[in-house]
């Protein structure tokens, strides 16, 4: 496809646009009305003999694309660094736990949806069958192309379920990467399918009787959105969205430590993370050590070409989110917030932003409430662990959190009494393929990843099987 104006923009729904220097590369057409009926129809008669397959025979597909990204590492990463701007070492960082994610429902997938026995009260037995539920839709977003989509696929497919994915429109050559992948590792015609679809059409595929459940990770306006449409349709549906993730620091000790922790927790993918530490909030003893040294470390990362292995500052996705994160701290400035370091764009080509810590930020701007999706700290000074809980859990948001401390004992306290899906006690909240993954509030509902996310879209079947000779119960007990 021929190469676009630069300046022009894309002219249809799917594009890849060079962050670093705002060029759109390639086009790709959308699909629409019995074009998508199509791909569901083909989805849907691919369901029944996949379900039909063993569940290892099922997980040898996922453990050979875990195999075949191994074999394309390179390119993948080259692919997602082109299309949303990463640094080319956190690329490859998010590549290296995608595999490790296939891996994981390859090998643990099988016995974590075989038959669980249960136990009656009297003669008989009974069993729990966990079967596929058919066709999902899973709408994903640009930050991590390969993670969010194998997040969500991996286990569904050893499950036995066939999946669409609507992928952002920033990342189209990495979702027709992931959909390559899977073609070539033995997944028949239908079970994994990419589907380029414009927001509008998404209803289109949710109310189809051929779909039976959807997932999204994104903003809370899609996830509102995708929810009310799967309610009307009564499909099942997981939703993990916006975050704004406390870093408590309880005190001093292993400062330097904590600090290295705060700036990846914060600047990893340029903070275009939902479990960012987005909310910095610290004991006032060690509050102005620690501003210092997290404005010290911002300052010092160095923007350019995302590719080159010594750049330590990547542009954002996109001009957009660049302009986006610029609003909310410039609301923030306008309504009395300090800039520690950075606030404004850089003065370069591309969606950079500079590094920013923002303190004094109180409840009447946009960066008390809002999830800031890019390179930009709120650092609050607190005298207690009550305070501290009470700032933490001033959100609408629960996703992840992170506590930091030498004593153990109070640093567990503090966890237990955050509201959040998930939280890490002297670590940057993370993700691993062994740990669930979701939040609570407006943070969404579900979890992916472990052993419950491969049964979120999974009939729990109850069988129970009684001798022909054992006295028939009145039906209600």
């Amino acid at each position: 496809m021929a190469m676009a104006d630069a300046k022009a923009g894309p002219r249809s729904g799917y594009a890849t646009v060079n962050p670093y220097t705002n060029e759109v590369l390639r086009e790709f057409p959308s699909l629409h009305g019995e074009q998508i009926d199509r791909v569901i129809e083909r989805a849907h008669r691919a369901s029944g003999p996949w379900r039909q397959r063993s569940a290892v025979e099922r997980a040898g597909v996922v453990a050979r694309a875990a195999l075949l990204m191994r074999e394309r590492y390179e390119e993948l990463a080259q692919t997602i660094t082109l299309e949303m701007g990463k640094l080319i070492r956190h690329s490859r960082a998010e590549l290296d736990l995608t595999i490790r994610i296939l891996e994981y429902y390859a090998e643990k997938g099988p016995a974590q949806v075989a038959d669980q026995p249960l136990e009656m009260d009297d003669e008989g037995s009974a069993v729990i069958r966990n079967e596929p539920l058919g066709v999902l839709l899973t709408v994903q977003p640009w930050n991590f192309p390969a993670y969010q989509a194998i997040r969500i696929s991996a286990p569904n497919l050893v499950l036995g379920n066939t999946i669409l994915l609507k992928h952002a429109r920033n990342v189209p050559q990495s979702a027709l990467a992931i959909e390559a992948l899977f073609a070539d590792a033995g997944a028949p015609e239908g079970v994994f399918t990419n589907v380029f679809v414009e927001v509008e059409d998404i209803a289109r595929i949710v109310e189809s009787p051929l779909v039976q459940g959807c997932s999204l990770t994104g903003s809370e306006r899609a996830g509102s959105a995708l929810g009310e449409e799967s309610g009307r349709a009564l499909k099942k549906v997981v939703l993990e969205l916006g975050g704004s993730d406390p870093f408590i620091v309880l005190d001093g000790d292993n400062l330097e430590r904590t600090l290295e922790a705060a700036l990846v927790g914060r600047m990893h993918n340029m903070g275009q993370v939902c479990t960012s530490a987005k909310r910095m909030i610290v004991m006032a003893d060690v509050f102005q050590d620690f501003l210092d040294g997290l404005a010290e470390r911002m300052a010092e990362l160095e923007p350019g070409d995302p590719f080159d292995e010594q750049t330590t500052l990547a542009p954002l996705s996109s001009e957009r989110a660049a302009e986006l994160v610029i609003e909310q701290i410039d609301e923030a400035i306008e309504k009395g917030a300090g800039v520690v370091t950075g606030g404004r764009r850089i003065d370069r080509p591309g969606a950079f932003v500079e590094p920013t810590i923002l303190v004094d930020v109180t409840p009447e701007m946009r960066a008390y409430h809002e999830e800031l999706f890019g390179p930009v700290a709120v650092v609050y000074r607190v005298e207690s662990d009550e305070e501290a809980i009470a700032l933490a859990n001033g959100s609408q948001y629960g996703l992840g959190a992170a506590v930091f401390g030498s004593d153990s004992e109070r640093a567990q306290a503090v966890a237990d009494r955050l509201e959040a899906g998930m939280v890490f006690v002297n670590h940057p909240t993370a993700s691993e393929p062994s740990l669930p993954f979701g939040g609570v509030k407006r943070s969404g509902f579900g979890r992916e990843l472990s052993h419950l996310g491969i049964l979120e879209f999974a009939n729990r079947k109850l069988i129970a099987t009684t001798p022909t000779d054992a006295p028939i119960r009145d039906a209600l007990g």
